[in-house]
């Protein structure tokens, strides 16, 4: 099937006059009938749509963008903007491929495309870790509060800044493990930009020249000039 979809791209490219898109979301939502889905993206800080699709009995379908250097998109369904409701991927020039659900649309996404959505995946992985923590901590701290121990919520507290310490830490040390990816200034612009700015700079001077010349290479540098223009 997805062989079958592929070539019909292809043939539409054709039919169309265009000789290719930079970036082609190859999608099938099992158990959609009816719906719109639409392709965002963050452009000058809004969320604005780069294309759609009306649904009428067919869950696979394609979309289209054009694209300059990897970046981070969303898939939404309908208009809804819940976080339930969309499903960000880390795209490349090329085709993604992306197979969910109706029931469960972002729980069940499957995504194959770009090194960088790879790359990210190991990293959400880890971070899943760091997060379960955090809420047994919440958890534990909520206890506490409720029996009126003091002395447990401090402790508490401190094992929370313990956690966070060590969640900066370790996405400063992925992003510099992965200099020659996107995601690396990514995750400083979205993970860690309440962090010291050293760790930024870090970051940011450790990228290679083409990373540094991305869309995210470049608003990590224009975010780190905008910090130190106010110190």
């Amino acid at each position: 099937m997805r062989n079958f979809l592929y070539a019909l791209v292809t043939l539409t490219m054709i039919s169309c006059g265009k000789e290719h898109y930079d970036l082609t979301v190859l999608t099938n939502i099992k158990g959609l009938k009816k719906g719109t889905v639409y392709l965002k993206k963050v452009k000058d800080t809004a969320l604005v749509t780069v294309d759609s699709m009306v649904i009428n009995g067919n869950p696979e379908f394609a979309l289209h963008s054009d694209l300059e250097s990897p970046e981070v998109f969303f898939l939404y369904l309908d208009k809804n903007s819940s976080e339930n409701d969309r499903i960000a991927f880390f795209a490349d020039k090329g085709i993604t491929h992306i197979n969910t659900t109706l029931k469960n649309f972002a729980f069940d996404a499957k995504i194959e495309g770009s090194q960088q959505q790879k790359t990210w995946d190991e990293y959400k992985k880890i971070m899943s870790r760091f997060n379960e923590r955090n809420l047994d901590l919440i958890k534990e701290n909520f206890e506490a509060q409720k029996n009126g121990d003091t002395s447990k919520s401090n402790s508490i507290q401190k094992d929370y800044n313990n956690l966070l310490k060590r969640k900066y830490l370790y996405t400063v040390n992925f992003a510099l493990n992965h200099k020659d990816s996107e995601l690396a200034p990514y995750l400083a612009l979205t993970e860690i930009y309440n962090a010291q700015v050293k760790y930024l700079d870090t970051i940011n001077s450790s990228l290679t020249p083409e990373v540094k010349a991305s869309k995210y290479g470049k608003e990590l540098q224009s975010f780190i000039d905008s910090i130190k223009s106010k110190e």
